[in-house]
């Protein structure tokens, strides 16, 4: 992009207008499209709110409808810093945005688009663009029509601008209804803002994470293989440090988890479910289908921890699971498992998962039918934030690189859980939250059996 003073101090309004053709009547021509386009702006829509909504929440960044330069660069530098893993003065260093006297003054579409196909690490395919695949290949033209721009050669918009457009346009980092959409003066709206920031989250793939839908004919296939391709989690010296804590009974089990398939889901509407057998987990998914319910499904493995005790006999080996004898004579038993988590399309649909679980995925007596496979006495199940009917209990955390340690506990002995932790090591740092839960594994934590 040509970045001169001369062409900072041109209008945004005269500079697009020179390059970039826009369709005068762009709302009537919308007002007679196909069904087929109506419906495919419709789900562009959805995925806008989607979008907002897990900035929001993972990022905090909220824009408003006329975005400012300042607003969308300091928006960029958060999105950059978290999937780069570096600060935000870091991300800020790279300078996606140039800087400008007026921080408060709106951002032309076409620097907005620049910084974020650099954001998204784009710039090189952008630059493959000859001239004349910007303004005459059939696969950006198709793509610049269907926007209602054109390219002019020698306009007022550089080449290089024009290639960061295209190869925007042609990778999906900007739909081409949203950039049709923009006034003639070219400033950058909240909606291009907010689809430029989730795209660079998506292109990182920091972005939602998952499987498929509950409703998709394929989700059982990419089920099963997914668990055929995990295996137990182990974590070094971390892992050795926890045990010791099992050891000591300081906690009674734990979870191992990698955060690498973290889902990213809106916990408004996520609920989080665990188990061992995989087939559960399918009908557990045909059930949800067969009640009309669709919800997002993330396989998230999971490796559980937890003393078995010698008078229970011979532990029995496998690739699943595996023991170490420790000197008492006891064993740490590790088991592969996993955790489903299942964003749902409303909270009112999140409501609806308990009473199912209860009714078909709760064993009540040892022979019963009516029931899915491997129903356990107490089923696991959780969600963020707040549900009817839920306890609350603590999570015990700890993260290190792409590791997760969970432990619960009640939440009177969190702190002496998170106490006794930390003695393990100086290098531990023991996060907590609370979190809601079924009231069946509740009761175990009472010592319930059932």
């Amino acid at each position: 992009m040509m970045k001169s003073n001369k062409w900072l101090q041109l209008s945004h309004k005269a500079a697009l207008i020179a390059a970039l053709v826009l369709p005068a009547t762009a709302g009537a021509a919308a007002a007679n499209q196909p069904v087929a386009v109506l419906a495919k702006e419709a789900a562009s829509a959805s995925a806008e709110a989607e979008y907002g909504s897990f900035l929001l929440q993972q990022y905090g960044i909220s824009l408003d409808k006329a975005v400012t330069r300042g607003q969308f660069s300091q928006a960029l530098a958060k999105v950059v810093a978290a999937t780069q893993s570096i600060t935000e003065k870091e991300a800020s260093a790279k300078a996606y945005v140039p800087e400008a006297q007026a921080q408060a003054t709106k951002i032309a579409a076409w620097e907005a688009i620049s910084a974020a196909v650099k954001a998204a690490d784009l710039s090189e395919l952008a630059y493959t663009y000859s001239e004349d695949k910007v303004a005459a290949s059939l696969k950006v033209a198709a793509s610049l029509k269907a926007a209602g721009i054109s390219y002019q050669k020698g306009g007022a918009l550089s080449l290089q601008a024009a290639q960061e457009v295209a190869v925007a346009l042609d990778t999906g980092l900007v739909s081409a209804s949203t950039l049709a959409a923009i006034k003639a003066d070219g400033d950058t709206t909240g909606e291009l803002a907010v689809q430029l920031l989730g795209k660079v989250v998506e292109f990182h793939g920091d972005y939602k994470n998952y499987l498929g839908s509950v409703q998709e004919a394929d989700i059982y296939g990419k089920l099963a293989q997914a668990w055929s391709e995990s295996s137990i989690i182990k974590a070094g010296e971390l892992q050795q440090i926890i045990d010791t804590g099992l050891k000591q009974n300081l906690i009674t089990g734990y979870n191992l988890k990698d955060a690498a398939f973290d889902p990213h889901f809106d916990p408004e509407r996520t609920i989080t479910y665990g188990h061992s057998d995989i087939a559960h987990a399918i009908q557990l998914i045909g059930l949800l289908k067969s009640e009309g319910i669709d919800a997002k499904v993330q396989f998230e493995p999971k490796t559980s921890a937890f003393i078995y005790l010698k008078e229970w006999g011979e532990p029995t080996e496998s690739d699943d699971y595996q023991v170490v004898q420790i000197e008492n004579g006891n064993f740490i038993a590790y088991a592969k498992e996993y955790d489903l988590s299942f964003e749902f399309a409303s909270k009112e649909e999140k409501e609806r998962f308990q009473p199912l679980v209860l009714k078909y995925a709760k064993r009540n007596q040892e022979d019963v039918t009516g029931l899915l496979k491997a129903s356990w006495w107490q089923p696991l199940y959780h969600s963020r934030t707040e549900l009817a009917d839920y306890p609350i209990i603590t999570n015990n955390v700890i993260k290190e690189g792409r590791y997760i340690v969970q432990s619960f506990s009640l939440n009177e002995e969190s702190p002496k859980v998170v106490a006794g932790l930390k003695k393990l090591s100086d290098k531990l740092n023991v996060e907590t939250y609370k979190f809601w839960v079924d009231q069946p594994f509740y009761n175990y934590l009472h010592g319930e059996s059932k």
